[in-house]
Order: structure tokens, then C-alpha cells, then sequence
């Protein structure tokens, strides 16, 4: 995990509490200096999940035995599709989390 701006430095974001957050590094190398992205169903930019400000459940579900992410509204969609969030590693490593027990979270 590292700090990530959800606002990008690069684009004026300030490096306070309010704008940093948890980000595996694969995900935030995918999120690059963006804060605004595509919904892949729309064609519309959006901004990204604001972990901060914004309630997962209100965004995402998980489907196929919580192995996978899906959005569920503009915001979830491209956020999903900007991260790569199911690409094979995580599918394949929420795959054993639900096996061992660990997994979906219980938020």
C-alpha cells in the first residue's frame, strides 16, 4: 500500500489528510495523475471513488463470489474499469481470501 492523492499534486491537489488515502500501488499506477475519468457505459468523465467522501456499497457490489467488482453507477463504473480492478491477480487472490474466510469485508 502507499499514499495517494486523490486529487493529484501534479493538478493542484494538497498533500493533507483530507486528500490522501490507501492505495495498493498497482491500482494507483493505473490511476496515474487522473481525477476525472471515463464511465465506460456513458462515455461521460466522472471523478474517481473518493474513499473519503463517497460509500462503497453506494458504488460497487461484488459479484461471482465476491471475486470480482462491479460499479453500479457512473462513479463505480469508471473507477472499476481506471484501476483494473479485476484484473486475473485480484480475481484469482480474492478467489483464496473467500475460501480461507477473509473475505468479502463485513462493512
Amino acid at each position: 500500500m502507499e499514499l495517494d492523492h486523490l486529487v493529484p499534486r501534479s493538478l493542484g491537489g494538497p498533500t493533507i489528510e483530507g486528500n490522501l488515502w490507501l492505495a495498493c500501488s498497482l491500482c494507483n499506477d493505473h490511476k496515474n495523475n487522473r481525477f476525472l475519468i471515463v464511465d465506460p457505459e456513458t462515455g461521460i468523465n466522472v471523478r474517481i471513488f473518493n474513499p473519503r467522501r463517497q460509500e462503497w456499497a453506494e458504488h460497487f457490489v461484488w459479484s461471482e463470489g465476491a471475486t470480482r467488482i462491479d460499479g453500479t453507477t457512473a462513479t463505480g463504473r469508471a473507477t472499476v474499469a481506471a484501476l483494473h480492478m479485476n484484473r486475473p491477480s485480484l480475481v484469482l487472490a480474492r478467489r483464496l481470501w473467500v475460501a480461507a474466510g477473509w473475505h468479502p469485508p463485513q462493512d
